[in-house]
């Protein structure tokens, strides 16, 4: 007879850190339509989050961005549909695209890249530059000890736990 999984009795960090982020998104949407930009769609974070100012082929950011490259290629279609995005033969290999920004797209993403700035220094106002910089480091030392490699994500040396 298997027993009833047993749940934490804590927040767990997987779920502060979605809530988090969730509420992250949500802001810079909420933001770009409070610019007048209601066309940006959750969907296209993933985008705005990988494309470099000089282009990139839709493939390296689906990569960087840990997608799929159907799902990039498709946020892709539809921003260029919209006029933010264009795709031009990519010098290196003809039979490949480049996607870059619009100049309607550009403006778009400065946006966004103003707001990145200003909550930031909202966060750094809050919680204080100390805490803020511990914040980054702790989620950056997350991400690289679960990072997947060729054998999977690094074993914890540590027992799982909750707040002391």
């Amino acid at each position: 007879m298997s027993r009833d999984p047993v749940r934490p009795d804590f927040e767990p960090f997987i779920a502060l850190a979605e809530k988090a982020g969730r509420a992250l998104r949500s802001d810079m949407l909420d933001h770009a339509h409070r610019a007048g930009f209601t066309e940006v769609a959750p969907s296209h974070n993933a985008v705005f989050g990988t494309l470099p100012p000089e282009g990139s082929r839709a493939a390296d950011m689906a990569i960087r961005s840990g997608i799929t490259r159907q799902s990039m290629g498709e946020a892709v279609r539809d921003m260029v549909g919209l006029g933010i995005l264009e795709m031009v033969p990519d010098p290196t290999d003809r039979r490949a695209k480049i996607v870059r920004y619009t100049d309607y797209g550009k403006r778009i993403a400065q946006v966004g890249f103003d707001h990145i700035v200003a909550v930031e220094e909202l966060l750094r106002e809050e919680f204080g530059a100390e805490d803020l910089a511990t914040t980054r480091r702790v989620l950056a030392r997350v991400r690289e000890l679960l990072a997947a490699g060729p054998e999977g994500p690094v074993p914890l040396a540590v027992s799982p736990g909750g707040p002391d």
